[in-house]
């Protein structure tokens, strides 16, 4: 981890009254329905926080990476080894594509563009390396396998102006940024912008701002950490959680920053939290095929 400069901003978040998870992942902010979506992998559930704080949650029947909104109603949810659909109201499950990937891997993180294309990748479910990929689930419902060999495909977000992908393979210790193309969807060669972790501590999930800020989810270090687009860290969230595991905007003005975690050391493991920051973040934008 990278150590505490003495002019960072240090945030204290507040835990969210809903149920612990074994492993929380994945949240995103709808702004339409004003709701905090997120997902607990091994309880194969998606989890939705409403108006007025009211908690609700669907199984999917597979391990749940991420999910997100859908432009034409309901969710999609990568999860198992496939990119699947979700009606909250009635509950049923579809598959919209199969992402085909070695055998013993499963979905992890996930985000769409703000074309709508949806992204995700894999691991293997024994945490050994080598066997993830990244797709990409494009509108027509069409998957493309970008890279391949990864060990733990995590967070990816995108800058503000959408000519950068931000991504996270957990067990290469470090954020990479990438060119990206936003009308074709088209990547460019991965390159450093962070490195942090060693060991058993690594990047999981991030979020970006609106000034180009990183938020990048530490597991095992109980802290979010905020890069600058120059890659210098500049602020901190702590955590009563050693296993951070992402986090997402939301909120009216989308200046309250959701912080998912996972079972393991600490007082409040497993839990949601939240808490107020300086800096507004970019929208979750919704699958739109």
């Amino acid at each position: 981890m990278t150590e505490h400069a003495p002019d960072l901003i240090i945030y204290e978040p507040e835990p969210v009254d809903v149920p612990a998870a074994e492993l929380g992942e994945g949240p995103c902010w709808d702004a339409d329905a004003q709701a905090l979506f997120w997902v607990d992998i091994p309880a194969e559930r998606v989890h939705r926080l409403g108006a007025g704080s009211v908690h609700s949650s669907w199984a999917v029947g597979q391990p749940a990476g991420a999910v997100v909104p859908r432009a034409s109603g309901g969710l999609v949810v990568a999860a198992g080894s496939a990119f699947l659909s979700l009606d909250p109201l009635t509950g049923d499950v579809a598959e919209i594509a199969a992402a085909p990937g070695l055998p013993g891997t499963r979905m992890n993180d996930g985000k769409c563009d703000r074309a709508g294309r949806f992204y995700a990748g894999t691991m293997a479910a024994d945490e050994s390396p080598g066997k993830g990929s990244f797709y990409r689930l494009d509108t027509d419902g069409t998957v493309t396998e970008i890279f391949t060999g990864l060990g733990i495909s995590n967070g990816l977000g995108w800058s503000p102006d959408d000519k950068l992908m931000y991504y996270i393979d957990s067990l290469d210790y470090r954020v990479d940024v990438l060119d990206y193309d936003p009308a074709t969807g088209q990547l460019g060669e991965r390159r450093p912008f962070a490195a942090l972790g060693s060991g058993e501590v690594m990047p999981d999930g991030m979020a970006v701002d609106s000034r180009g800020g990183v938020w990048v989810a530490v597991w095992g270090g109980g802290v979010i950490q905020r890069y600058d687009a120059s890659g210098r860290l500049t602020s901190v969230v702590r955590l009563p959680a050693a296993n951070v595991t992402s986090c997402a905007f939301g909120g009216p003005g989308l200046d309250q920053l959701f912080i998912t975690t996972a079972a393991g050391p600490g007082r409040l493991a497993g839990a949601l939290f939240t808490c107020q920051v300086e800096v507004a973040g970019l929208p979750t934008f919704p699958y739109r095929g």
